[in-house]
């Protein structure tokens, strides 16, 4: 893999060891961080619209940060997980083009990295519930982090090693779609990290291409090319992902979310996300808080 892999870095959120039951059941989870799953015991499943994975022992499952899916157990369920955060100079995550739900078989070395990971981070379970709608409040976000803060600095270096090592067990499969900066020409990615770091302003597409100095047709088309999407498309995408994350972890208005997303009005926001979640935010946010009581 390309040099320009290791721009990126991973930090943990949580990591334990827990016992589920079917009170472990709930719907269109998406979260601003990475899961990483190793079962021992029972059964449950990570589902959504176009996909079902059964949990089952002696298997890693990876879920990419903002990818929505369903955590469902029916009886029993045991699991290892670890909670960590991805950090990208240009803001344009390894798993860009892989927003699915990943699975494989656990090797002896896996398990061993991921029990070491846990004894080596005591107390960093979530102790507050099973629901990611109580416990993925970006006041929790920061408590654990400022955990990091005050670790020694061999095991920042053990445990940013353990991350890397269990990541890249999901890049060499078959499934995973590769970034290729390499093919990608300078003016797209530069273009890519942008809109990712001006999310709250009104971006179009005429001053992006302007912004490289480039015709706004020949612009979109080589976005498109390169991308897989045209660049209206990869902004609102972009936006509607930080949306879902604050109306998750904040209690500000829609409104309020709107304009801290870059759209000038709330009905304009409101068909975007619709278009892209296939409900409403304000539907969505009824979801979170019905979830999280």
């Amino acid at each position: 893999m390309s040099k320009s892999t290791f721009k990126y870095s991973f930090t943990l959120l949580n990591i334990d060891y827990v016992k589920l039951n079917k009170n472990w059941n709930f719907n269109n989870v998406i979260s601003p961080y990475y899961r990483l799953y190793y079962i021992d015991e029972g059964m449950g499943s990570i589902s959504h619209s176009s996909y079902k994975l059964i949990l089952e022992p002696s298997y890693l499952y990876l879920i990419p940060s903002f990818t929505i899916c369903n955590l469902n157990c029916e009886e029993y369920l045991s699991q290892y997980f670890i909670q960590f955060f991805e950090e990208s100079p240009d803001g344009i995550s390894l798993f860009n083009q892989n927003r699915n739900v990943m699975k494989l078989p656990a090797t002896e070395t896996d398990i061993a990295l991921i029990k070491q990971m846990l004894q080596e981070n005591p107390r960093r379970g979530i102790n507050r519930s099973d629901n990611p709608k109580v416990y993925e409040k970006e006041v929790y976000y920061k408590e654990y982090q400022s955990l990091n803060n005050q670790l020694k600095p061999h095991l920042v270096f053990e445990n940013q090693g353990i991350l890397l090592l269990l990541i890249s067990r999901f890049l060499n499969t078959k499934n995973f779609k590769q970034n290729s900066p390499q093919n990608t020409p300078s003016k797209i990615l530069d273009t890519m990290s942008y809109i990712q770091l001006h999310l709250n302003e009104n971006l179009t597409v005429e001053e992006l291409a302007k912004r490289v100095n480039q015709n706004k047709d020949y612009f979109s088309k080589q976005f498109l090319l390169h991308n897989g999407q045209r660049p209206l498309n990869y902004i609102h995408e972009k936006k509607i992902e930080r949306a879902q994350y604050l109306i998750a972890t904040t209690n500000k208005s829609l409104l309020e979310i709107a304009l801290d997303t870059g759209f000038s009005n709330l009905p304009h926001f409101s068909k975007i996300f619709r278009k892209i979640v296939n409900i409403t935010p304000g539907k969505y946010r009824h979801q979170n808080n019905k979830l999280s009581m």
